[in-house]
Order: structure tokens, then sequence, then C-alpha cells
């Protein structure tokens, strides 16, 4: 896979439980060539979790990216004016920030980053970790699934005994 030159936009949304599977895909575009700009829901680097620390994925994200994520509104709000991505990967991407691209709700970095990207009508990815995908979330999924320019990294349940409605890419 050759990705040199390739801009991609990395937003991650705080599905915890599930970020340490996204980092190898981040080590694998990085190593592919693609420049990587990571882009973080606001609490995803400043909260602890039995599944690590904020200030360690801190860390991880800077060496990877080579970049200090971006976490502001502010931060992102040139990618439309500017197109300054080629693609935008949301991965994880959690049951409300779904909730908000299908709503057209733009109010953390992740969403106003999609926003802008769909704006020019250029791709996103999204890889969908959350619990609901199959419960309340399921018509948000329907919406985004038959919009232009959003695509979706393969996805189904986690876990149908104990958490029927739970969904992971």
């Amino acid at each position: 896979m050759q990705l040199a030159g390739v801009r991609i936009g990395f937003g991650l949304t705080a599905s915890y439980c599930t970020i340490p599977d996204v980092i190898p895909a981040l080590k694998q575009l990085r190593t592919a060539g693609a420049e990587l700009f990571p882009i973080i829901s606001p609490y995803v680097i400043k909260t602890d979790t039995r599944f690590g620390k904020g200030e360690d994925l801190h860390r991880m994200l800077v060496e990877i990216t080579g970049r200090e994520p971006w976490q502001s509104l502010v931060e992102v709000e040139p990618i439309g004016p500017q197109r300054l991505f080629d693609l935008m990967v949301v991965a994880p991407c959690t049951g409300t920030t779904l909730s908000n691209l299908a709503q057209g709700v733009s109010n953390t970095p992740v969403t106003l980053a999609c926003k802008a990207q769909l704006r020019n009508e250029r791709p996103v990815v999204v890889a969908v970790s959350t619990n609901d995908g199959l419960g309340t979330n399921l018509v948000n999924l329907g919406l985004l699934l038959n919009r232009k320019f959003i695509y979706f990294v393969p996805f189904g349940q986690d876990d149908p005994e104990r958490k029927p409605n739970s969904l992971v890419a």
C-alpha cells in the first residue's frame, strides 16, 4: 500500500475500549507514507480509563503522526476552505459521533472536520464502535449508509449474546 503524499485527517472519538485497536492502523498508514493529521474529541486525551491513560495516548499520537492533535473547532475550521485532506477517517466512531454526523451537528473537532470534508464532496471513512448501533442509533446508521461520500469500515456485532445492540468495525 503506497500512500505517499495522501493527506488524511484521522479523528478519534471516545470509544476508549477500541482506541488500542486503532493505533496499529495509524502506524500502518504512516508507514505507507500517508500524512496524518490527528483530530480528537475533547475528552480523548484528557481522560484516564482502564484501557489506558490520556497522556500516553497523546504521546503516542504525536509520535506516530509527528503532529499535535487538533482539539478545538478553531483548529479544524480551515479544513473546508483550504481543502486540507484527501480523506477523513473517524476511528473509533462512537454512537454520539455517529448521531451527530447523521443529523449534521458539528459540535466537536471531529464532527466539524467531517462536515468540512463533506462540503467539498470528499470521502469520510467511518469505523463504528457503539453499544447501541442496533438500538437507538440504528436510525443514524441507516441515514449515514445512504449518504454520499461516507464509507464504512466493515462492522458487525462484537458480542451478540451479552451486548445484542453493540457494533464494532
